[in-house]
């Protein structure tokens, strides 16, 4: 198919828009350089009917942005070590808000997935823009989470234990702007604060940067392709359905991220002080 103008139709106000009008199997360094821009634009952009997309042209598209992943230990397309297959019956649904990778000192900078099979109704996912979760706290709020580094653990049978620390408000490499960069599913706590201190703000800045304003849904048909910038939102697996859900997944390997230097030093606990981390887990779906 020849590609035409892209046809753009947001999603929702805060992130994400539709795109038609491309055929991901055959892009041109212009309609490259295109969806970057968009994708840099909305965060979260979708390709419906893409069924015909091969493994191949999915790693290629992939590969555009930079080098791809193979996942350590996520089950993979036969013969396709780049393409993570997430199946629902063998552990697919990641229900709860996270970025990814981010217990890896360069989490990924993006993923594309492609979904092969979904159920008639349920099985959607969400996105929620961290641009806007950062921009709409109050100034003293601002103030303090630029000074404060998180550390993310993934603790998981295949890989043992893995933890990075990375700013608590992260510096867009590409837009300059900033965003939180905290992630229910692995933030474990804040250093520079005592337990019960750390253990709330990261609470709060949970809920807050899932609230619905900043969210967009989308329902996904076979063959849709989903692209989003993993530095700039946080996403989740609706888990509403019994059917069969199979979908396969490049992911852009990262950088480091970047933010304010931590303006205190590590908080220094009491002898007796335990600091357990915060529940993590090893969720991989999406």
């Amino acid at each position: 198919m020849r590609n035409q103008e892209m046809l753009v139709s947001p999603v929702s106000g805060a992130l994400g828009a539709e795109i038609r009008g491309v055929d991901l199997t055959d892009i041109t360094d212009h309609d490259f350089e295109r969806i970057h821009e968009l994708l840099l634009r909305h965060l979260v952009i979708f390709f419906p009917e893409q069924s015909h997309l091969t493994p191949e042209a999915h790693i290629a598209l992939g590969r555009r942005f930079g080098e791809v992943e193979v996942h350590p230990f996520l089950p993979k397309v036969e013969g396709y070590p780049e393409l993570a297959l997430i199946e629902s019956d063998k552990g697919g649904k990641a229900d709860e808000w996270h970025i990814d990778v981010t217990f890896s000192p360069k989490p990924p900078v993006a993923s594309i997935l492609h979904l092969v099979t979904c159920p008639e109704s349920g099985g959607d996912t969400m996105w929620s823009n961290q641009y806007l979760a950062y921009e709409t706290l109050s100034d003293p709020y601002k103030e303090l989470v630029d000074g404060l580094t998180a550390v993310h653990v993934l603790k998981a049978p295949e890989v043992g234990e893995l933890k990075a620390e990375h700013p608590v408000v992260r510096i867009h490499p590409e837009t300059g702007r900033r965003s939180l960069y905290v992630t229910r599913m692995w933030s474990s706590h804040i250093p520079q604060l005592s337990r019960h201190e750390s253990d709330a703000l990261l609470q709060f800045l949970f809920e807050h940067s899932e609230q619905p304003r900043f969210n967009c849904r989308y329902r996904w048909q076979p063959g849709a392709v989903a692209m989003w910038d993993n530095r700039a939102t946080q996403h989740l697996a609706i888990n509403d359905y019994s059917e069969y859900r199979k979908g396969q997944r490049v992911t852009i390997l990262g950088d480091h991220p970047t933010g304010d230097a931590p303006r205190w030093k590590e908080y220094q606990r009491a002898g007796d002080e335990r600091y357990w981390p915060r529940r993590v887990n090893a969720k991989a779906g999406y």
